[in-house]
């Protein structure tokens, strides 16, 4: 019997659709539920599907410390002025000894009067998480004070940046850095990957910027490295986060993950928070990419 192209195409496109049809986020409650419980310190857990609009929410509107996440707000803040012309993203700097801040950075590496241009800056921001060149972007930014006002006109209500800004040094001895929530960090994600954070031009740097990330232990460590990912991460001694957005093979999904007040205060790799972390991360992508290869779980001396 023969069978015509078009209906052997047909075939194949009901069968591909019946088996990647989405699948709703509560069946993760209970799983999700088991997994937090025990855990020794508070969790904040947001998930959206970005196909469905489908949700899923532990604790996501409560405010957690950012640690390094503060810096896509600050990524964002500094990209309204670069996008307003007041700013040339590849114009040179100059560096000064001045600005390092004590720890392992690359740009606290440079010579007093060295040169490097912003978007190098930027990179060391997001890619390595320099604090260096995080502080040096804060202030191009117009401080904390001006970054904090770009949050609330983009519709952040608790995320805000308080190191080093006027008038919030009661939240900064409480939450460090900076403060957010799950929900409002993820969704300044979606709004790059949708391209209405800033400009679209800006929001496709920006999104450019966040899929290079060199920290890829933990949340990341759980997606195959072919699937493109926005993220940022971040870690203080009894905080674990990452926010996350997967442009996944059956479509698109965001998800953040903050710890606070972690008893285990640990730098090792099986530290709670970042196995939670790993952890979270895999369920959500054996949801949402049922039948997909999985992440190989890398030996001990590649993490």
């Amino acid at each position: 019997m023969r069978v015509r192209p078009f209906a052997v195409l047909a075939f194949g496109l009901a069968a591909a659709c019946a088996t990647t049809a989405p699948r709703p986020l509560a069946e993760l409650a209970t799983p999700l539920a088991e997994r937090l419980a025990g855990f020794h310190g508070v969790v904040g857990v947001y998930v959206r599907d970005l196909t469905t609009g489908d949700e899923l929410a532990v604790h996501a509107d409560e405010p957690f410390p950012t640690a390094s996440l503060i810096k896509l707000p600050l990524l964002a803040a500094l990209f309204a002025r670069i996008d307003a012309g007041e700013i040339d993203y590849h114009a040179d700097l100059v560096y000064e000894t001045r600005r390092r801040y004590p720890g392992e950075d690359l740009l606290g590496s440079f010579a007093d009067g060295q040169k490097i241009a912003l978007a190098k800056v930027v990179m060391l921001m997001l890619t390595m998480s320099d604090n260096t060149a995080s502080l040096w972007c804060q202030e191009l930014a117009g401080t904390g004070t001006a970054v904090n006002a770009f949050l609330a006109a983009n519709g952040c209500t608790v995320t805000r940046v308080n190191s080093r800004t006027p008038g919030r040094e009661a939240e900064q001895k409480r939450w460090g850095w900076g403060v957010t929530t799950p929900r409002e960090m993820a969704s300044l994600l979606v709004r790059i990957r949708d391209r209405q954070l800033v400009s679209p031009a800006a929001s496709e740097e920006m999104a450019r910027c966040l899929g290079r990330i060199f920290w890829d232990g933990e949340a990341l460590a759980a997606i195959p490295p072919h699937v493109h990912t926005l993220s940022k991460q971040g870690a203080v001694n009894r905080s674990r986060s990452e926010v996350v957005l997967v442009h996944g093979p059956h479509g698109d999904y965001v998800f953040c993950v903050i710890t606070k007040d972690q008893l285990d205060e640990s730098w090792s790799h099986d530290n709670e928070g970042f196995v939670l972390l790993r952890d979270v991360s895999a369920m959500l992508w054996r949801h949402f990419a049922p039948g997909a290869a999985a992440a190989v779980a890398a030996a001990p001396r590649y993490r």
